[in-house]
């Protein structure tokens, strides 16, 4: 019986076999294969364990590339005015002296003595001192159409430690003038009315490590003390302190995290003194490789507590062979206005009342770049705007001649700038550069015309050794007339003028050079103010005595 049953089940299980496989057989939608189903267990895979036994470093044999980064230093375009003086006077040596001590001697046909000396102490590489001295003047032909600059200043330097440099320097200088310049020339004047003389006390302290530090920063702070007084016991103190800090990420990237105070205090004859206070911080991100140097940054500042946000954002591009760079940039800045810099654009003026400092927003794209071993380019163009720039007219009120000027402010000024440079060089022997600056002024608020401001300026340079110890040098500058503000209230321009000065050097024994210059050779008293034309042809010559010979 139970063997029966038994057979009935094997029965029924080979039954229920055969069905399955029928019914896989039938099942058309899959193509031939087999089916494995089985569960799955995770399993973590073994980590790796840390080797502590580090293999040393294979030496490397490759040479370092260096990359080197050397700034156009010829480049400069400015939006106002360059120094004035009645005289364009620039005497200097036109050759190469290996000498590190000179005297310089001279007088000239205007009743010029000039005096000039540079002196050297220290060994150069961990301390040095130079003393820096030098005195012209002059008298014209017209009633107290004369000047004087005595300009004196040390500086120096020293090594302390294994990674510090500190460097230091104090001057003083002295221009003195007259307002000589007013209509018309019978007009009689206390000579005190007339003086206009300003004195520069200058101080300035700074260190900066050598070498970057362990953390890969690198700091230069500094601190800077300018006292200006003239003649009528106006008195203005400038101190600027500058704290500038760079930390290098890797091989391509820094940061620059820098923070500057400037602190103007001016004390008027019998008014109260008002401070002129400005500070500003620059952020910024630097990348650079061969052949890509850009920055990327903002300038938050802070003008008498008027806040103003300035982009700073620059970018030079270049090729392998550094012959050709496209340069682009967006920028902004504060320039101070003070006493101090608006004596040195113009020193026939007035103490204006308030003071306020220009923002200056700059847009520019331009290349630089050289063809051979001989000759250098450049050019830029600018898209600008600067607001509160100070423009200078000249003052009619009765009695006074207009020999005096007004500084007046205007709001908003647009300035389209082209500069272009061409320098053509053969090692020391010889050496052309030529440069020339146009602004297009536009969308002024408040005055008519830029006044006192030029449109067209060229420069150019030229230093020859004509033979072995006799060096000719000659300067050139030319330039469009600025706008002026006539005694009836219209506008005109002054005349254009070309300026062209040239001088000769040569040597007479090792130690003792003559020299001569010859100043303005086409005679033109031409006006780079209103009312103040310059001297005519003048020339000076004297003798160099070299010292302290290096070789």
């Amino acid at each position: 019986m139970k063997k029966h049953l038994l057979y009935k089940l094997l029965f029924l299980g080979l039954g229920i076999l055969s069905f399955g496989i029928s019914f896989a057989q039938k099942d058309t939608t899959k193509k031939g294969g087999i089916d494995i189903v089985s569960s799955f267990k995770p399993v973590l895979r073994e980590s790796a364990k840390i080797n502590f036994n580090a293999s040393p470093p294979s030496v490397d044999t490759t040479k370092a590339r260096l990359i080197y980064d050397i700034p156009n230093q010829n480049l400069l375009f400015a939006y106002q005015p360059g120094s004035l003086k009645p005289l364009a006077l620039d005497i200097d040596s036109g050759g190469r002296f290996d000498n590190s001590s000179y005297v310089k001697f001279g007088f000239g046909s205007l009743r010029t003595p000039f005096v000039q000396a540079g002196i050297s102490f220290g060994d150069g590489k961990t301390a040095g001192l130079n003393i820096f001295a030098k005195h012209v003047g002059s008298d014209g032909k017209r009633e107290y159409q004369k000047f004087a600059n005595t300009d004196i200043k040390l500086a120096g330097f020293f090594k302390s430690g294994n990674n510090l440099e500190w460097d230091a320097s104090i001057g003083m200088k002295q221009n003195r003038t007259y307002k000589y310049g007013y209509e018309p020339q019978t007009l009689l004047f206390a000579i005190d009315s007339l003086k206009q003389n300003f004195q520069t006390i200058a101080g300035r302290l700074a260190v900066h490590n050598i070498n970057k530090t362990e953390f890969g920063l690198t700091y230069w702070p500094e601190v800077k003390i300018d006292v200006f007084t003239d003649n009528l016991k106006n008195s203005e103190s400038n101190t600027v302190l500058n704290l500038p800090l760079q930390k290098t990420l890797g091989k391509e990237f820094a940061v620059n995290l820098g923070i500057t105070f400037d602190l103007t205090r001016l004390s008027p004859t019998n008014k109260s003194a008002f401070n002129n206070t400005m500070y500003y911080i620059s952020p910024s991100v630097l990348y650079k490789t061969a052949k890509i140097n850009a920055q990327v940054g903002i300038r938050p500042s802070w003008d008498n507590r008027t806040f103003k946000m300035f982009p700073n954002v620059l970018a030079d591009i270049t090729t392998s062979d550094k012959r050709f760079t496209f340069q682009v940039g967006w920028t902004g800045y504060i320039r101070k206005t003070t006493y101090q810099y608006l004596a040195s654009q113009n020193p026939w003026l007035w103490l204006p009342a308030t003071f306020k400092n220009t923002w200056i927003e700059e847009r520019f794209a331009g290349f630089k770049g050289s063809v051979g071993d001989h000759f250098s380019y450049a050019a830029k163009v600018g898209f600008n705007k600067l607001n509160n720039q100070p423009l200078f007219v000249n003052d009619y009120t009765t009695g006074l001649g207009g020999k005096s000027f007004r500084v007046v402010n205007e709001k908003e000024i647009k300035v389209v700038n082209f500069g272009g440079e061409f320098g053509f060089a053969i090692h020391e022997k010889f050496s052309l550069i030529t440069g020339l600056t146009f602004n297009q002024y536009s969308g002024l608020k408040d005055n008519a015309k830029a006044w006192g401001l030029t449109p067209l300026e060229l420069k150019a340079a030229m230093r020859i050794q004509v033979i072995k110890d006799l060096w000719l040098k000659t300067d050139l500058f030319a330039w469009t007339g600025p706008q002026y503000l006539k005694k009836d209230g219209t506008a005109d321009r002054l005349p254009g003028a070309a300026d062209l000065n040239a001088g000769l050097e040569f040597k007479i024994t090792k130690n003792i050079n003559l020299w001569t210059q010859f100043n303005n050779i086409f005679n033109k008293e031409y006006q780079r103010w209103n009312q103040y034309p310059v001297y005519g042809f003048n020339f000076v010559g004297g003798i160099v005595f070299s010292f302290d010979q290096k070789n």
